[in-house]
C-alpha cells in the first residue's frame, strides 16, 4: 500500500522519500520501480544527480542506447495470426465479398469501443481526413482553420477539396490554441480541425464552445491519440466526425489503415459514398438504420481489406491494455522528476487521459533544448524535438501556396491569395516547439529503461539547466 508523502510524491511502506528518489533516479535496485517490490540500499544516493555528463567526459547512464519501438506491433501474437489465416482460408479479401466480413465488423466494434454510432474503416490516417472534409461537404470558397504544428495530411486533404487552409496558433498543450483560433474565423470558415496532437486531447470544451457560437463543424483528428479519453469521452466522438490513423507508428496499427467515425447519419451517409465511389452500399446501409437520403455522388475508393481489418479488430481488443502500459510508464517517469527545482512540463487539458506515448520538458531557449536532446543521447538515451508532425506554414510548398495545379481553387480567390503563410503567421507556435524536449516512452520499455530515462533527465537538469 503506498501513501502521500505531504509533497504529492509516493511513499511505499517503509520508504522514505530520499529512498524513493534514489531509487526512481537508478541509484537503488530497479525492481523497486515493480509495485510491492523491496528496496535495496544505495551506497551513494546523490551519486547520479551529481555525476559528470556524458557529454563532458562522464560515464553514460546506458551502455547502448534506449530506442523506443512502435507500440502496436509489439503486442502482435495470434489473435491477429488467426484473423489473417481465415481471411485467407476463405478467398475473399475484398470487404464486401461477405455481409459478415471483416471490415463491417471491425466498424462496428470500433465505433462501439469510441462510443459513436457509425464508423467507416479506410486505407489510412489521410483518407480519412479527406473521407470526413467530405462528409462535412467541404468544398472550393470554404476555410477550415487547423493548427500551425501538425501533419501534411491535415493541410493537404483540405487542399483536395479546393478548400482554403488557414492555420491557427498553438499554446503549450502543443495542441490548438483557443484564443488564436477565434481570431481567425471569418464568413468562409467552416470546419475546425482541431488535432489531438501526440498523445493529448485538444481543449475540446473551448474549441466546441467556439464551433457551436459559430455555427462550424468541428473535425476531430484523433490520429496520434487512438483510445485517448476527454472527461470520460473518448476524443474522436466529440466533434462532428473524428478521424483515426493505424499507420505503423500509431498506437495500434495494421501497418496502414484509419477510420472516421461520426453519430451523424447525414456525415456517415455522405462520408461511406465519398470513400467508396459514390454509392452506399448495404452494409452501410444497414448500420444506418434508414432509407439513404443522398443519391450518388462523386466519390473515391479508400476502402478498407478485409486483411487489413483483420488485424485492426485484435488490435482493437488490445488497445486498452497497450494504452495501460504506456500510461505506466510514462507515470513512472514523471514520479522520478517531478521534484525537480522548477521544471516544467507539456501543458494538459485534461490531467488523465492521454495516452502516455510522450513525455514533454519545457527549457528556456532553442540552444538550452538543443544542449538537452545533445546530453541525452550522449547518455544513450533518445532524445528530440517534438516529432511526429510539422510546422506547416514554414514548410516550403506550402508557404509558396503551391496547389495540386497551377490555378488550384484554393488560392485563386482573392482571399487565398490574402491569406498568410510563413513565420510570420506562426511565431508562437515555432518559439513552443524550439523549446520542448521529448521523450517517447514504449509500452514494453523495462524497469531498468525506465531508471535510466529518469537518471539521465535528472542529470542534465541538476547539472545545467539548474546550475
Amino acid at each position: 500500500m503506498s501513501s502521500s508523502n505531504g509533497n504529492g510524491q509516493p511513499e511505499a511502506a517503509g520508504l522514505n522519500r530520499r529512498a524513493f528518489l534514489a531509487a526512481t533516479t537508478g541509484l537503488a535496485a530497479t525492481s523497486l520501480l515493480a509495485k510491492g517490490a523491496p528496496a535495496v540500499a544505495a551506497p551513494n544516493p546523490a551519486a547520479a544527480d551529481t555525476a559528470p555528463l556524458a557529454l563532458n567526459g562522464g560515464t553514460p547512464v546506458r551502455a547502448t542506447m534506449l530506442h523506443a519501438k512502435n507500440p502496436g506491433p509489439q503486442y502482435y501474437d495470434e489473435e491477429e495470426q488467426r484473423e489473417l489465416l481465415d481471411v485467407l482460408a476463405s478467398r475473399l479479401p475484398f470487404r464486401w465479398d461477405r455481409a459478415d466480413g471483416k471490415a463491417i465488423n471491425f466498424e462496428k466494434e470500433f465505433a462501439a469501443h469510441q462510443g459513436t454510432k457509425f464508423c467507416i474503416g479506410v486505407t489510412s490516417g489521410t483518407t480519412a481526413l479527406v473521407t470526413a472534409l467530405g462528409g462535412l461537404g467541404v468544398g472550393p470558397g470554404d476555410e477550415v482553420i487547423l493548427p500551425a504544428w501538425t501533419w501534411y495530411a491535415c493541410y493537404d486533404a483540405i487542399l483536395f477539396h479546393g478548400a482554403l487552409p488557414v492555420f491557427a496558433e498553438i499554446d503549450r498543450s502543443m495542441d490548438i490554441d483557443p484564443a488564436d483560433l477565434e481570431r481567425r474565423i471569418t464568413p468562409k470558415t467552416k470546419v475546425i480541425m482541431t488535432v489531438n496532437i501526440q498523445g493529448e486531447p485538444s481543449d475540446l470544451d473551448a474549441v466546441m464552445a467556439i464551433a457551436r457560437k459559430h455555427n462550424l463543424k468541428v473535425l476531430e483528428d484523433s490520429a496520434q491519440c487512438v483510445g485517448a479519453e476527454y472527461k470520460g469521452k473518448r476524443v474522436g466522438s466529440i466533434g462532428d466526425v473524428g478521424i483515426y490513423s493505424f499507420q505503423a507508428s500509431k498506437t495500434i496499427t495494421a501497418g496502414e489503415g484509419g477510420a472516421v467515425v461520426t453519430s451523424d447519419p447525414l456525415i456517415f451517409e455522405r462520408a461511406a459514398r465519398f470513400h467508396d465511389v459514390g454509392v452506399i452500399r448495404p452494409g452501410h446501409t444497414e448500420l444506418l438504420g434508414a432509407p439513404p437520403r443522398l443519391k450518388q455522388i462523386v466519390g473515391s475508393n479508400f476502402r478498407m481489406n478485409e486483411f487489413t481489418a483483420g488485424v485492426m479488430r485484435a488490435q482493437v481488443r488490445k488497445l486498452d491494455r497497450i494504452l495501460a502500459d504506456q500510461r505506466d510508464k510514462q507515470k513512472r517517469v514523471l514520479a522520478g522528476i517531478s521534484d525537480l527545482p522548477g521544471i516544467e512540463l507539456r501543458k494538459k487539458n485534461v490531467p488523465e487521459g492521454g495516452t502516455g506515448s510522450r513525455i514533454l520538458i519545457w527549457t528556456n531557449s532553442k540552444d538550452q533544448c538543443d544542449q538537452f536532446i545533445k546530453a541525452m543521447r550522449a547518455e544513450n538515451v533518445n532524445a528530440n524535438h517534438s516529432s511526429g508532425s510539422a510546422l506547416l506554414p514554414i514548410a516550403p510548398y506550402i508557404e509558396a501556396k503551391l496547389g495540386v495545379e497551377e490555378g488550384w481553387p484554393s488560392f485563386a480567390s482573392a482571399r487565398g491569395k490574402e491569406v498568410c503563410y510563413g513565420a510570420e503567421c506562426c511565431p508562437k507556435t515555432i518559439d513552443i516547439w524550439n523549446r520542448y524536449v521529448e521523450i517517447y516512452m514504449d509500452p514494453k520499455y523495462s524497469d531498468q529503461d525506465v531508471t535510466d530515462i529518469i537518471a539521465a533527465v535528472r542529470k542534465f537538469y541538476l547539472g545545467v539547466m539548474k546550475s
